[in-house]
C-alpha cells in the first residue's frame, strides 16, 4: 500500500469543484461577497484536494496569497476549483481559482485566486511523504513549473515571520 500511495498523481486526481449561490448573509455592506467567507470556502476545498492527493490527514501550513480580482455579487454563482500543483516531501501547494458567473447574462470571470500549502500527517501527527504531481493541461503545467519558486519564497517568508515573532510580546495589553 505504501508504494502505491507514493506513485505520482495527476492534478485532476486532486481536483475539487464546488458551485454555490450568494445569499444575503454572504455579503458585506457593499453588497459584495465577504472576503473572509470566500477565504473559508477556499481553505475547505483546498484541504479536500490535499487529502485526495496524499490520502493522509492534512493541516493548513500557510495561505500564501489570496488575490481578490473582482467583486462577487448576489447576482453571481461562485465556482470554486482547487487542485494540487506542486509537492515537496510532505507538503503540497494547492491552487484555488474562483469563477463568478452572472446568472442572468452568463458572463464568467476570474474573481479570485489563491495558493495554500498543506502538510500531510501520519497517524502519529508527524509529517509524512506525499506523491509527486503530474501536470497535464497548459494551466497545470504553468502552475507546476512556477511552484518551486513559490516554495522557495515560502521558506524565506516563514523564516522572516519566525524572526518577527521573536520580537512580539504575549503580554496582556490591558495590564
Amino acid at each position: 500500500m505504501e508504494g502505491l500511495q507514493l506513485e505520482a498523481k495527476t492534478c485532476k486526481e486532486s481536483r475539487v469543484i464546488r458551485t454555490s449561490r450568494i445569499f444575503p448573509n454572504d455579503v458585506n455592506n457593499h453588497n459584495t461577497m465577504f472576503g473572509g467567507k470566500l477565504m473559508s470556502d477556499m481553505d475547505i476545498i483546498a484541504s479536500i484536494s490535499a487529502q485526495r492527493h496524499s490520502r493522509a490527514e492534512v493541516v493548513t501550513a500557510s495561505t500564501d496569497s489570496v488575490d481578490f480580482l473582482c467583486p462577487i455579487t448576489p447576482q453571481d454563482s461562485v465556482c470554486c476549483e482547487s487542485f494540487v500543483t506542486w509537492t515537496g516531501s510532505s507538503s503540497m501547494e494547492v491552487f484555488v481559482k474562483i469563477i463568478a458567473e452572472n446568472m442572468r447574462t452568463g458572463l464568467r470571470r476570474i474573481a479570485a485566486t489563491a495558493f495554500l500549502t498543506f502538510v500531510a500527517l501520519d497517524d502519529d501527527g508527524k509529517p509524512t511523504k506525499v506523491p509527486k504531481i503530474i501536470p497535464e493541461t497548459v494551466e497545470e503545467k504553468k502552475l507546476h513549473e512556477t511552484g518551486k519558486d513559490r516554495a522557495e519564497y515560502r521558506k524565506l517568508h516563514r523564516k522572516s515571520s519566525k524572526e518577527l515573532a521573536s520580537y512580539l510580546t504575549t503580554s496582556r495589553p490591558w495590564e
